[in-house]
C-alpha cells in the first residue's frame, strides 16, 4: 500500500528487537514460539485459526488465576538422564525425545520452555475436561432457552464438545440470588456464575474500581458487590462482554434479541475523538447493540459505557425521516429531488461572501471533502466546524468530543482551530452581511455554536442537514434528513492521528439519505459537476486531490486503520497495558 506522506514507517527487520524463540512440540508438530509465551497462546499461534484450548477464567488482557481448570493440557519435557548416564541424543532436526507427565497442567498460567511438548487432546486431557465440565454443570440452571447468553455462551459450547452428555448428580441444585441489580446498567444471575472471576479482575485491574468479589464458600459461593458499592463505573458493561456465561447481562440489551439473528458490522464509536473500534450489531437494519472490537493500537479490547449506548439517539422521537421545505411558516414533506432543487435555487441568488457554512467534525472525511467543494461553488468566505471539548479520563475517553477534528483540519479548516471563525459568522449574521447559512450536521442553537433562534431568524436562507428535528431544523427553510454514524460508510481520523473506517450496518429511516449523497447532489445542481455514484468513487477522488490521503481506499485502510499524522495524544489504557505486559502480568 502506498504510504501517506506523513505516515509512520514500519520498522524493518533489522530495527525490530530480537525475540528469543524456543522449539515446542504442539500436538505432534514442532513450532517456534517466543520464549515466555503462555501455553494457551502457543497453541493459538500453532493452530493459526484463532482457536485455542477451551478456557473460562483466562483472558489475554487480564491476569491468570488458573481457577477454572478447563484449559488442562498434557505437558512433556526431555527426560533427565540417570546419574552417570549420557543425555538423550537429539534427532536429525535437533529435537530430543519427550517424556510426558502423567498428570495435566493448566495452559493459561504456564509458559513454554525449550523442547517442551504440549498435547491438547488424548484420553488423559479429555477425561479431565469432562470432569471439570461435570462439576461446573452440577448446580448450573438448565435455562438456556431463556438465557440472554444463549448462542455466545462458552459453557453451552464446551458442554457439547467436552461434556459427558448426561449428569450423575441426582440431588437438588443449590439456589442462589437471581435478577440482582448490581449497577445501573447490569443485572446478575448468581446461579449461572461459574466463578471465573473475569469481572472481578477487570474491575480491579483495568477500571480501578474494586467493587466485586466472591462471598461464602464451596457450592454456596456467590458473586457480590461490596457493601454500599455498585458496579457503576463508565466501563462496567465490559464485564458483560467478557462473562463467559449469562451471569452478567446488560439492562439495555436484556431480552431484546437472540444473538444469532444479529448482523455484525465492524465500525467506529463516534462519541469522542478516540475512535474505539466496535461491532455494530443490527437486526433488519436496526441497531440493537454495540460491542468493542479488539484493536491494540486504539482501544485494546474495551470501550466505555457512554459510547456503547450512544446509538439510541438514532431512534429518538425527533429523528428526521423526511426532507422538508418551509412554506408560509410551516414545514411540508418534500422528495429528495424537490429539496435539492429548492435549496440550489435559493443559493444561486446570493453573491460571493453572503453565504457561510458551519459544518461538523462529526462528519466523515468524505463528507468534509464535499463540504470544501460546496464552499468553492457557493463562494463562501467563512467555513468552520463546532468544537466540543470535555473531560478526558485515564482510560479511553478523550477530551475532544468530536470524532473527526483531525479530518476537519485536514480537509476544511486548514491550520485554523475549529471554532475560530464562529464569532465572525455570528457577527456577519447579526449585521446582515451574511444572508445564508448552511448548517451541516450541527444544531446551531446548541452549546458551542452560540447562535440563537432570533439570530437565525434574520437569515434569508437557512439550510439544515442532520438527523434530529432540533431548534435549527425548526427555523430552517430547507431540512435535509441525513444519516447517523451507524448508518454510513466512510473514514475518520482519531485524536492520535489514526485513519480508520466506518462500516455502517444500520439503515436510515424513511427517506433519509447519506450525507455525502445530499452534498453531492447540491453541488451538482449548482453546476459543480457530478459523476460520483459510490462511496468508493468519492474516496478515490479525494485521495487523488488530498496529498496526505494519496493512494488510500477503504480496503487499504483495513479493519484496524493506518497511522496518518503524528499528534501529542496518547492512550492511557494502552500505556498501562504495555506496562503490565512488560511486568509479565498479561500476555
Amino acid at each position: 500500500m502506498p504510504a501517506p506522506e506523513t505516515a509512520t514507517p514500519e520498522a524493518t527487520e533489522e530495527e525490530k528487537p530480537a525475540v528469543d524463540m524456543v522449539d515446542v512440540e504442539i500436538d505432534g508438530v514442532w513450532h517456534q514460539v517466543p520464549k515466555g509465551t503462555r501455553m494457551i497462546e502457543a497453541v493459538r499461534m500453532a493452530r493459526g485459526d484463532g482457536s485455542t484450548v477451551p478456557h473460562y477464567c483466562y483472558h489475554p488482557k487480564l491476569s491468570s488465576p488458573g481457577n477454572c481448570r478447563m484449559c488442562l493440557v498434557q505437558m512433556g519435557m526431555p527426560p533427565r538422564p540417570a546419574p552417570g548416564a549420557d543425555p538423550a541424543k537429539p534427532d536429525a532436526d535437533g529435537h530430543v525425545p519427550i517424556s510426558w507427565m502423567p498428570r495435566p497442567v493448566i495452559a493459561c498460567a504456564n509458559t513454554v520452555a525449550p523442547n517442551m511438548g504440549i498435547r491438547t487432546g488424548g484420553e488423559l486431557v479429555e477425561e479431565c475436561r469432562k470432569g471439570v465440565m461435570e462439576f461446573l454443570l452440577i448446580n448450573h440452571p438448565l435455562d438456556c432457552p431463556i438465557c440472554d447468553q444463549a448462542g455466545e455462551c462458552s459453557l453451552q459450547e464446551f458442554s457439547v464438545e467436552h461434556g459427558n452428555g448426561e449428569s450423575r448428580f441426582r440431588e437438588g441444585k443449590v439456589k442462589k440470588p437471581k435478577n440482582v441489580e448490581v449497577g445501573p446498567r447490569i443485572r446478575l444471575d448468581d446461579e449461572r456464575c461459574i466463578m471465573c472471576s473475569r469481572c472481578i479482575r477487570f474491575s480491579r485491574e483495568i477500571a480501578d474500581e474494586d467493587v466485586l468479589g466472591f462471598v461464602d464458600r464451596g457450592s454456596r459461593t456467590v458473586l457480590s458487590t461490596y457493601p454500599g458499592r455498585e458496579l457503576e463505573h463508565n466501563y462496567s458493561l465490559n464485564t458483560v462482554d467478557i462473562c463467559p456465561v449469562g451471569a452478567l447481562t446488560s439492562n439495555d440489551f436484556r431480552f431484546q434479541q437472540r444473538v444469532w439473528f444479529l448482523k455484525e458490522t465492524p465500525s467506529l464509536c463516534t462519541s469522542c475523538g478516540r475512535g474505539c473500534n466496535i461491532k455494530v450489531e443490527t437486526r433488519e437494519g436496526e441497531v440493537l447493540r454495540q460491542t468493542p472490537r479488539e484493536n491494540n493500537d486504539v482501544n485494546s479490547s474495551w470501550m466505555c459505557d457512554h459510547g456503547r449506548l450512544d446509538f439510541h439517539h438514532l431512534y429518538a422521537p425527533t429523528r428526521l425521516a423526511d426532507h422538508m421545505l418551509k412554506e408560509r411558516g410551516d414545514h411540508k414533506v418534500a422528495t429528495h429531488g424537490e429539496a435539492i432543487r429548492y435549496a440550489a435555487a435559493l443559493l444561486k441568488a446570493f453573491k460571493p461572501g453572503q453565504v457561510a457554512i458551519v459544518a461538523s467534525a462529526r462528519m466523515t472525511n468524505e463528507e468534509l471533502y464535499l463540504v470544501s467543494k460546496l464552499q468553492e461553488v457557493v463562494k463562501a468566505d467563512l467555513v468552520d466546524v463546532v468544537p466540543r471539548d470535555g473531560e478526558a479520563d485515564d482510560y479511553l475517553v478523550a477530551a475532544d468530543k468530536n470524532p473527526n477534528t483531525a479530518g476537519a483540519k485536514l480537509l476544511l479548516t486548514g491550520r485554523a482551530n475549529p471554532g475560530s471563525k464562529l464569532s465572525k459568522i455570528r457577527k456577519g449574521v447579526e449585521s446582515g452581511e451574511i444572508k445564508a447559512v448552511l448548517a451541516l450536521g450541527e444544531d446551531l442553537t446548541a452549546e458551542g455554536a452560540g447562535f440563537s433562534e432570533e439570530m437565525l431568524g434574520k437569515l434569508r436562507f437557512l439550510l439544515y442537514l442532520g438527523t434530529d428535528g432540533n431548534s435549527t431544523a425548526k427555523v430552517a427553510h430547507v431540512v435535509l434528513a441525513g444519516s447517523g454514524s451507524q448508518e454510513k460508510r466512510g473514514s475518520m481520523i482519531n485524536v492520535t492521528g489514526r485513519l480508520q473506517r466506518l462500516g455502517g450496518g444500520a439503515i436510515a429511516p424513511g427517506n433519509a439519505a447519506d450525507d455525502w449523497e445530499l452534498l453531492r447532489d447540491i453541488i451538482a445542481e449548482l453546476g459543480g459537476g457530478n459523476g460520483i455514484y459510490m462511496i468508493e468513487e468519492l474516496i478515490k477522488e479525494m485521495s487523488e486531490n488530498v496529498s496526505k490521503l494519496k493512494g488510500l481506499s477503504l480496503g487499504k485502510i483495513g479493519a484496524h486503520g493506518v497511522h496518518l499524522v503524528d499528534t501529542d495524544e496518547t492512550v492511557p489504557m494502552l500505556e498501562r497495558e504495555a506496562e503490565r505486559r512488560s511486568m509479565g502480568l498479561i500476555v
